[in-house]
């Protein structure tokens, strides 16, 4: 968790714009639902990959849209 509330509020916004890109692509190839509720599943990937060091949204997100493909595919 950080503790630093500027940091925090940064990697709030990476998030939203990592999972907006990654959403936007998933629902075009029809691998997600187009539904206006977030989908917790992308959601806890993105964080994860931001909790392993991750802070480029675009690199955030294709390795979101990956791991959501290859966990669907399972």
């Amino acid at each position: 968790m950080l503790h630093d509330h500027g940091m925090q509020i940064m990697n709030v916004e990476l998030v939203g714009d990592a999972y907006a890109i990654a959403a936007n692509y998933l629902r075009l190839s029809g691998a997600m639902p187009d539904t206006i509720a977030p989908d917790e599943r992308l959601v806890d990937i993105i964080v994860q990959l931001v909790h392993r060091g991750e802070f480029n949204k675009l690199r955030l997100a294709n390795k979101a849209i990956s791991m959501f493909e290859m966990a669907q595919s399972a």
